[in-house]
């Protein structure tokens, strides 16, 4: 109750901001970012177009992976006529097939430009069961398996720049409080909904792919420890965000139930503040493998905190984005409830 009563006045916490944030006042005292390169996926709407811009107004080059170059020609029109010295880079991406996210590193690194930030953005709800070209349901194959690949195809990348410039390169990966709504073995789930061997639920279905991006979070902050890598992985739940109420309201009721939604929601701007606070604010220099809601440190739910749960969706990653070359010269299968042996299930 507590908590809820910050969230709706926007108290600060120990950072100094609060859910009332936006990324124009979590960035106003970050160093120029004139020097950064960051990548921002889903950046063509809502909260990832508001990050986008908010980081081009401090300074730094962007690269935005999309599906629609229309599209991002659009939001790429819009920033650089507020900001005219912005630097925006549109290259193609479709996080749900693993052969487009490959294409978009083959073409990102053919830049030969330097790469400090990577934020994890993009997400999206598929209502009807859909199946991506590589096999995996499709909620999972675009919200988490995309960007693991995407993540790890760019980590020697990130870390080169980081030894190069002395610059701490950071991994943001956005997530939301909806992972707490799953509960059970992530990898068997997964295995069933994507051969419809139970009925799809969308919503346990992005819950399921926010609580990997989590997981992959805290074992990726693991491995760049390991790596001696100066880059840092966080996780973010941006909050709910405002959108239009499409349906008639009328009476008292209706009325007064509209006003406390529209007072639980966040603004574009407030929503974006997590992000780009994680990405850019002094004060989280070498601070890796958390998870920040409200521009503040916060606590996931017990089975997001697991290191064993982690790891072994890691393993599991790996094996499901790995090419039939790959496979063959590491004898690598598939990870898949399914396909691992019994005393795994």
């Amino acid at each position: 109750m507590l908590e809820t009563v910050r969230y709706l006045i926007g108290s600060v916490g120990d950072s100094g901001f609060g859910s009332k944030s936006t990324g124009e006042e979590v960035t106003a005292a970050t160093p120029d970012l004139r020097s950064i390169t960051a990548i921002i996926t889903g950046a063509t709407s809502g909260i990832g177009t508001e990050t986008a811009r908010v980081l081009a107004m401090r300074g730094a080059r962007l690269v935005l992976p999309t599906r629609s170059l229309k599209t991002a020609d659009e939001v790429k029109a819009r920033i650089v006529a507020e900001i005219p010295d912005a630097e925006v880079i549109l290259l193609p991406l479709d996080l749900s097939s693993l052969s487009s996210v490959r294409c978009f590193v083959s073409l990102f690194l053919a830049l030969h430009l330097p790469l400090n930030l990577l934020i994890n953005n993009a997400g999206r709800m598929v209502y009807e069961h859909a199946v991506s070209e590589d096999g995996v349901e499709m909620t999972f194959a675009t919200n988490y398996l995309g960007h693991f690949l995407l993540t790890k195809l760019l980590l020697n990348k990130m870390a080169e720049t980081a030894r190069e410039t002395g610059i701490q390169g950071r991994i943001v990966n956005v997530s939301s409080h909806v992972h707490s709504w799953f509960s059970g073995d992530c990898l068997s789930y997964l295995d069933r909904i994507t051969r419809k061997q139970i009925p799809y639920d969308a919503t346990q279905a992005y819950a399921l792919s926010k609580l990997a991006n989590i997981l992959h979070t805290k074992e990726l902050a693991e491995r760049l420890k390991q790596m001696d890598a100066n880059v840092t992985a966080n996780c973010v739940h941006p909050g709910v965000v405002r959108t239009r109420l499409n349906r008639d309201r009328e009476g008292f009721v209706t009325d007064l139930v509209f006003f406390l939604v529209t007072k639980l929601v966040k603004t574009m701007p407030q929503a974006a503040a997590t992000a780009c606070y994680v990405a850019t604010h002094p004060r989280l220099v070498g601070i890796s493998g958390r998870y920040f809601a409200d521009c503040n440190e916060a606590l996931p739910s017990p089975l997001a905190s697991r290191p064993h749960e982690a790891a072994q969706l890691w393993r599991a990653s790996e094996s499901m984005t790995a090419t039939d070359l790959d496979r063959t010269a590491s004898g690598l299968e598939p990870q898949l409830a399914s396909d691992r042996p019994d005393d795994e299930k």
